[in-house]
């Protein structure tokens, strides 16, 4: 992929059909480097499936045999000399996924980060009903988003509307703009 966000968008939606009901998505900017963790509370994976899952020709979808996004996003990392790493349970008493990327932004094969705005605005409305908490931690500041604390101040109002989601993009622009105006 070309931009990190996608993997984020595709590592996302396997939270949501995972049947997570709270996603977090962090990111840890550093002068050099970049940590990604997702962390959700789904169905989680057995072990054999933690074991298989950067395997390209593994995947528990019926409609291809293949599954990309994790093995490019381990190997995105990796390339630039980073790690990868996930852990996950399927346990009923404590279950959940946490998926970590390490990246050296100062390496030649570093993927950008790319349009991380649209890919949340697209999560939140394609999935409304998810507790989404997102933070973006750089040296310029740190732009957080809690859908939980959006809901309280919208009352009844879905976060699908169209004019909460322009909101939603416009705040987070405006924390982006802030954070490299620094």
């Amino acid at each position: 992929m070309k931009e990190l966000s996608l993997n984020i968008l595709d590592v996302a939606k396997n939270s949501v059909k995972a049947c997570a009901t709270q996603i977090h998505i962090n990111l840890e900017e550093t002068e050099n480097r970049l940590v990604l963790t997702i962390t959700d509370n789904g169905c989680g994976m057995s072990r054999e499936q933690v074991a298989n899952v950067t395997d390209p020709f593994f995947t528990t979808r019926t409609t291809r045999n293949v599954g990309m996004g994790i093995p490019l996003l381990k190997l995105a990392a990796e390339q630039t000399g980073g790690s990868f790493e996930i852990t996950s349970s399927d346990s009923p008493d404590d279950h959940g996924t946490q998926l970590s990327a390490w990246f050296y932004t100062d390496h030649i094969d570093f993927t950008p980060l790319g349009d991380i705005i649209s890919t949340l605005t697209a999560l939140i409305g394609g999935s409304p009903d998810i507790d989404w908490f997102f933070t973006h931690s750089a040296p310029g500041g740190t732009v957080e988003l809690s859908t939980p604390e959006l809901r309280e101040v919208l009352g009844d109002v879905p976060l699908d509307n169209y004019e909460v989601l322009k909101w939603i993009e416009e705040y987070l622009r405006e924390g982006y703009n802030s954070i490299h105006n620094q």
